[in-house]
């Protein structure tokens, strides 16, 4: 059978028919127009927008105390629990207090010794003056007794001196706690000799406690500038709460407040450290600890804000997709601000109540219709 013949076989059975059935669907396919793509989309949002910063803290007790001993000797006790909550005045180590005493006990006997001497000083002047005015005996003799009197007074100040000086030492061999707060670990153990050079524990005071976090040097200026007199800045440092957020990512309950800033700027990092304080009553915060200070040194009036992930960042400009009242795409250049959490702030380009392409940025272009639907609260939030 010929080529011809075949085919003229096939265009008259029904082979042609499935043909031109499949034609026919294709033409139908190809005439289908898209439907316009599916956008959400978030209002731009004006409102009054506090801008916050974050900084790395490390807290410190608000007194760290040395204790050291006043007077040398043996430790014949360690008087507290080391970790313990001690109170000022708590005695925490005591140094063997036998030779201190013999001192004492040696200065009491010296100024008994002075006192019988100014006694008996006193008493030939007492005896040697009438006669001395009826000049029965030399006048010299009795100026000479007078001194003698008056040296012997200053042996009695000076024995009191010296049986006060031994009393302090014996009462320095109890080492007492300069501060309430929380003994730290012992240095000394009994037995050791120690001088007042030896440091035999620390105890710091952790109620309030002192968290130290540095800012840039324009930072505090611009902080600073706001503010024309001394006493605004320290109103507005009591105004602003700090909040700590500890090494475990939790927010710690108590707001804190800035203790005060350092004298200088570090020449070397271009900082200026600031010591917040914050309320510790239950011990939980020590010193040593690392955190991040939280704070809003500033509020940006009437901001427009919009999610970061609406932004497209291109070559170092910014744009975003904005929806007409007519469902069309607009493709618009914007200056951008402060990021305040997962939202922008945006100072050129928007204005409130506009809607932007949170969601579906790859669908559109310039000028495209879309189909809206308005975003949920949480994609309106989401940042990029």
């Amino acid at each position: 059978m010929s080529f011809i013949a075949s085919v003229r076989r096939t265009v008259s059975g029904v082979p042609v028919c499935g043909y031109l059935l499949l034609l026919a669907a294709c033409g139908n396919k190809g005439a289908s127009t898209p439907p316009p793509p599916v956008v959400e989309v978030a209002a731009v949002v004006q409102q009054d927008t506090p801008i916050y910063g974050e900084w790395v803290a490390t807290l410190d007790g608000f007194v760290n105390a040395q204790i050291q001993p006043r007077v040398s000797g043996y430790i014949i006790r360690q008087a507290y629990r080391e970790g313990s909550i001690v109170l000022k005045g708590d005695v925490l180590f005591e140094i063997d207090p036998r030779p201190f005493k013999a001192a004492l006990d040696q200065a009491k006997a010296q100024l008994a010794q002075a006192k019988a001497q100014l006694g008996k000083a006193s008493l030939d002047v007492e005896r040697d003056k009438p006669l001395a005015e009826a000049r029965a005996i030399a006048r010299g003799q009795l100026d000479t007794e007078i001194q003698a009197k008056l040296g012997a007074q200053a042996l009695v100040q000076a024995a009191k001196a010296n049986v006060e000086q031994a009393r302090l030492n014996m009462e320095f061999t109890q080492v007492t706690s300069l501060v309430s707060g929380i003994a730290g670990i012992a240095h000394v153990q009994i037995g050791n000799l120690v001088s007042p050079t030896s440091v035999l524990t620390s105890v710091s005071q952790v109620d309030p406690i002192k968290a130290f976090f540095t800012v840039s040097e324009q930072e505090f200026t611009d902080f600073h500038r706001r503010f024309p007199t001394e006493q605004s800045v320290q109103e507005q440092r009591r105004r602003m709460p700090l909040e700590l957020m500890l090494s475990d990512g939790s927010v710690y309950e108590q707001h804190g407040t800035i203790y005060f800033a350092d004298r200088e700027v570090n020449p070397a990092t271009g900082a200026i450290r600031i010591a917040g304080i914050f309320p510790n009553p239950n011990n939980l915060l020590r010193p040593g600890s690392f955190g991040r200070v939280r704070a809003s040194p500033k509020t940006y009036p009437g901001a427009l804000l919009i999610p970061q992930k609406a932004v497209i960042e291109l070559q170092g400009s910014h744009q975003v997709a904005v929806v007409g009242d007519d469902n069309k795409v607009n493709i618009r250049p914007v200056t951008v601000g402060d990021r305040v959490g997962r939202l922008w702030i945006v100072t050129e380009g928007l204005k409130p109540g506009e809607r932007v392409v949170v969601e579906g940025l790859l669908k559109v272009r310039d000028g495209t219709l879309v189909n809206v639907k308005a975003a949920s609260a949480e994609t309106a939030k989401a940042g990029g």
